[in-house]
């Protein structure tokens, strides 16, 4: 038995080249682990993340938007309001300084009919009292000076109630109007701040993404399912349009500068991170990039052998292989690569490769397209 115990503890114990084996297996684990963390399901995260941030700038760009939209309808009926409110003030000053004067003129009349017995012509006291015709005369002329001063004090007060009550009105809703600008005017620069915090993200995402050499394309329906489409209206020529909607153009094709080793081959659209980015025309996504001096960035293949790029993108929503419609979205802007700023450089080529584009914006007018 004791021989037999023995056997069973010694099979049971690991021998040491075992235990050295099983060492090595652990630390090869633990290296190895967070490499294997960071491989192709953190890649495959990156997009996603990508993707909400990018939903989120265009989210907030759109709240901005429309808060800007009423913010700037609001402002000038609050002052139009304002300036009426104003105006009805100076009319309410002048009548009632026009019933102050006609009350004046009223108790002088009263003052002086008092005095001379219920004459108050200034030449009365010198009228003969033998002739009855003439004090007559003056008498009803008398009476109907009176009279008219009191029907143009009464109509004078009547104006002034109204105008006075039509001031309260005026200065009730300028107020109001007033009250209502503040808080879109407060509303409006939240909308501001959170849109660049988001778009400040969006940028340091993409640097990341362009970094870890991950730029994979990520759920254009993560931004808007409804706007899948270009809206009707986008396009300017007969199957073509903008790249972006609303812009301020700045480097132009040929120009010089120390961000460029030649001449500028594009035509740069200065817009904030997280813009929409629309194919010009239709055809079939060629290539992609993820680094260099563009940065995230597009080629598309057109009819006609043309080829169109997209550079310093924050984000593609399209992969090689990829036919896409007039003025549909296939990226986000950004500041990638060799940019400056924020903006989208856009070209055109004979070819995919760099160094056989021409003037997009020549091209562009040459399909009905103008900028």
């Amino acid at each position: 038995m004791r021989r037999l115990r023995s056997h069973r503890s010694r099979r049971a114990r690991p021998c040491r080249s075992h235990r050295r084996a099983a060492g090595a297996f652990c630390a090869l684990c633990a290296v190895m682990y967070p490499v294997l963390a960071s491989g192709p399901s953190a890649a495959v995260r990156a997009p996603d993340r990508l993707a909400r941030a990018g939903a989120d700038v265009y989210r907030l760009a759109r709240e901005e938007a429309l808060v800007r939209e009423r913010y700037e309808k609001a402002l000038p009926a609050a002052r139009e309001r304002r300036a009426e409110a104003e105006r009805l003030r100076q009319r309410l000053s002048g009548e009632r300084f026009v019933s102050s004067v006609l009350r004046e003129d009223a108790g002088a009349a009263a003052r002086a009919q008092y005095r001379t017995g219920g004459f108050t012509a200034r030449d009365s006291l010198r009228l003969s009292a033998d002739d009855p015709f003439e004090l007559l005369a003056l008498q009803e002329t008398d009476a109907g000076r009176r009279d008219r001063l009191a029907r143009r004090l009464s109509d004078a007060d009547d104006r002034g109630r109204a105008l006075e009550l039509r001031e309260r009105s005026v200065a009730s809703s300028w107020q109001a109007l007033d009250r209502d600008t503040a808080m879109l005017r407060r509303t409006l620069g939240g909308a501001v701040d959170r849109l660049a915090a988001a778009r400040d993200e969006l940028d340091g995402m993409a640097a990341a993404a362009v970094g870890g050499g991950h730029c994979a394309p990520v759920d254009r329906d993560a931004l808007d399912a409804d706007d899948d489409a270009r809206p009707e209206g986008d396009r300017d020529g007969p199957g073509w349009t903008r790249p972006v909607l609303s812009y301020r153009l700045s480097a132009g094709y040929g120009g010089s500068g120390a961000n460029w080793s030649g001449t500028h081959t594009g035509q740069d659209f200065a817009v904030p991170t997280g813009t929409p980015v629309r194919s010009v025309g239709p055809g079939t996504v060629v290539d992609t990039g993820c680094g260099g001096a563009f940065g995230i960035s597009l080629v598309v293949r057109h009819p006609g052998g043309w080829y169109s790029q997209y550079a310093h993108l924050a984000a593609a929503f399209v992969a090689p292989g990829r036919r896409v419609r007039p003025g549909e979205w296939i990226g986000l802007s950004g500041t990638t690569g060799n940019s400056t700023g924020p903006h989208l450089h856009f070209e055109v080529r004979t070819s995919p490769e760099f160094g056989t584009s021409v003037d997009p914006v020549e091209w562009l007018h040459g399909r009905g397209v103008g900028l």
